[in-house]
């Protein structure tokens, strides 16, 4: 369940924070019962964004696979070791 909190409440800077890491989620903030803002730990933050890219990554990947733009792992290994490793 998200954790929904008032603008004002984010005086208690020490909370939020510990709320952050505890719940290791957003914590949504609202502004005159309308959501403003989400706050979150740095932790959360990278791991949400990491977590993004790979599904991003791992889509283009079976998008590539269905379009039929494939090469053999053979031939890439050596294109990448070419291009790499000189």
């Amino acid at each position: 369940m998200p954790q929904i909190i008032p603008i004002i409440d984010l005086r208690n800077t020490q909370e939020i924070s510990r709320l952050c890491h505890e719940r290791e989620e957003p914590v949504f903030v609202t502004k005159n019962g309308y959501g403003d803002m989400v706050v979150m730990s740095m932790e959360t933050y990278e791991k949400k964004i990491a977590l993004s890219d790979i599904k991003s990554k791992i889509a283009e990947g079976e998008e590539d696979l269905h379009n039929g733009d494939v090469v053999e792992a053979g031939e890439a290994l050596k294109s990448l070791r070419k291009e790499f490793l000189g």
